[in-house]
Order: C-alpha cells, then sequence, then structure tokens
C-alpha cells in the first residue's frame, strides 16, 4: 500500500493569475464544484484520509525521531527496524559526525547525515 497524495488545487487557479492555487473551499450558492456536479473537479474529503498504518512514513518506510545528541540514539537501538534518525537543524558539524558515527555502529539509518558534513578532499 502507498500514500495517495492528491492535489486539490482551488477553483479556477488555472484561469486567473490573481487566484492562487491553494486550496478555498468554495461557498457560492450555484457552484458546480461544492454541489459536486459531475464531471467537476474534486474537494477534498474524509475519504482522503492517509490509512493509520501509513501515517508519518517516511518514503523508505520508517518513521522519524528528532535526535540532538549521541544519548538519544540508545532508545532507537532495538527498533532500527521501524525507526531512523534525524538530526535537528540546530546540532553543529563536530556533533552531527559523532552522532552519524555511532549511528553507523548501533546499525541506525539517519535522514539527514550529509547536512553541514564537509567531506575533504586529499
Amino acid at each position: 500500500a502507498s500514500k495517495n497524495k492528491h492535489k486539490f488545487k482551488r477553483y479556477h487557479s488555472w484561469r486567473y493569475k490573481r487566484v492562487k492555487p491553494s486550496w478555498r473551499r468554495p461557498r457560492g450558492i450555484d457552484n458546480c464544484i461544492r454541489r459536486k456536479f459531475r464531471g467537476a473537479i474534486a474537494m477534498p474529503g474524509k475519504g482522503y484520509k492517509t490509512e493509520n498504518c501509513l501515517k508519518h512514513l517516511t518514503p523508505c518506510g520508517f518513521r522519524k525521531v528528532m535526535v540532538a545528541n549521541v544519548g538519544e540514539l540508545e532508545s532507537l537501538i532495538g527498533l532500527n527496524n521501524f525507526y531512523c534518525a534525524e538530526i535537528r537543524h540546530a546540532v553543529g558539524a563536530k556533533k552531527r559526525i559523532e552522532i552519524v558515527n555511532r549511528a553507523d555502529e548501533l546499525g541506525i539509518k539517519v535522514l539527514n547525515r550529509e547536512g553541514r558534513i564537509i567531506a575533504e578532499n586529499d
């Protein structure tokens, strides 16, 4: 099973430049979209809800856990088949290298492992 990422565009956003494509519910009394006429574009509804088993999954099939230091990786030791780590944005380069190295030892996947780490060329 996969997530159905349906993009709902605002009615008439393709016709007028002043109407942006971000979804707004049509409220006019004669609007064919609001009245759900045949052939009209679809409106968002509860039928497009993501299944609970697929909610918060990354494209690689893991759930994300935000990590700020090496100690927070320890909670993922037995769960590395279901959860992956993502390093928080405020963590500096030195600590990022420590986190990535420790995650490799524990077999934990790190999503943003290249961030702020510059490879040294010899």
